[in-house]
């Protein structure tokens, strides 16, 4: 590893993280990293693959990535840019929420790269109960989906996007819908969370029916996670989900 990144001074281990193994910040001696991995054996090391390939289409709005080290017999290794920053605050009033809502922007005006990237209705598919719904999902914007609060990173006024484990091909619609759920964790209110980024383009154009149907999809989804693991946060979303979805029935479509 030292020939991507010269020298190691010191190793520090990320406090924070659900979804790498190994997540470290080295300083070197000229520079500093994010470091983050997996076994090679591990059955979702395509994750890291994943990272690797979106990552210079979206380096305007995240921590570019450095260095890749496969050949090592045990471990997948990804070097990041260090950023200096914390995680986002979603309660209601926060002065991140502005600063989230741009970095959305800019993101849904970044075309979708010819990858084969998973597509929203595939994603979907195992928690929308009428399959012929499923072309509501369909588009061509990329997408992140997975705005845990974890993965964003305030730092120098701005709002960068972390973990692009999950990048995704959809109606662009979908990433302000998947913020919603955790902006109502968060603590607000289902018709406030929808008002934060209402302003953009991409929530503008999102259709009532859509709407509707992802939300009962997300219901179902978290349901299965929440089922399958009770952790804190992950009943939380449920709960969440189904605020949402009370909300979507009560506006009508």
């Amino acid at each position: 590893m030292e020939k991507y990144t010269g020298r190691v001074m010191n190793a520090e281990t990320a406090s924070e993280g659900m979804n790498s193994a190994v997540a470290l910040i080295l300083e070197t001696e000229f520079d500093k990293f994010f470091v983050k991995g997996l076994k090679r054996a591990y059955p979702r090391r395509w994750t890291q693959d994943m990272e690797w390939t979106i990552g210079p289409y979206v380096a305007s709005i995240s921590p570019r990535v450095q260095w890749r080290v496969e050949e090592d017999e045990h471990w997948d290794l990804i070097g990041f840019e260090y950023i200096d920053g914390r995680h986002a605050d979603y309660t209601p009033g926060s002065e991140d929420l502005p600063k989230i809502e741009h970095t959305m922007a800019v993101l849904g005006r970044i075309s979708c790269p010819s990858l084969d990237l998973k597509t929203a209705e595939s994603r979907w598919k195992p928690y929308i109960l009428n399959e012929e719904d499923l072309h509501w999902l369909v588009g061509d914007r990329l997408l992140h989906t997975d705005y845990n609060p974890l993965n964003v990173l305030i730092s120098d006024g701005r709002a960068l996007l972390i973990d692009w484990a999950w990048p995704t091909k959809g109606a662009g619609w979908i990433d302000p819908a998947c913020m919603i759920l955790r902006l109502i964790a968060g603590g607000h209110t289902a018709e406030q969370a929808e008002t934060v980024f209402r302003d953009l383009p991409a929530w503008q154009a999102a259709p009532a029916e859509g709407l509707k149907v992802f939300a009962e999809g997300c219901v179902n989804m978290w349901t299965e996670i929440s089922e399958a693991d009770s952790a804190k946060w992950k009943m939380k979303m449920q709960w969440a989900a189904h605020e949402w979805l009370s909300h979507r029935l009560c506006i009508g479509t």
